[in-house]
């Protein structure tokens, strides 16, 4: 696990700090761990098989479209590219 340090944090920050730390049980740096991944962590990941759904059937994309574009889809695999 990283190790960070922070410095010149303002005595007032550091006082605020204090009472979150005091309700939550905790030490004041397991609490600067909370605040940190909750500010850079989504509450909810956006998954690409969600998004590509949810834009699907926003464009109204039916599964007969999805078999249409099945039959003309090219079966054979794609030859991989050559860098001579």
């Amino acid at each position: 696990m990283a190790v960070l340090t922070v410095r010149n944090v303002p005595d007032e920050v550091h006082r605020a700090l204090r009472l979150p730390t005091a309700q939550h049980g905790q030490s004041t740096e397991a609490e600067i761990r909370e605040i940190l991944a909750s500010a850079v962590k989504p509450e909810k990941r956006v998954r690409l098989g969600d998004a590509l759904a949810a834009l699907g059937r926003k464009v109204g994309l039916t599964n007969e479209d999805v078999a249409a574009m099945d039959q003309t889809r090219e079966k054979k695999p794609a030859e991989p590219m050559r860098f001579e």
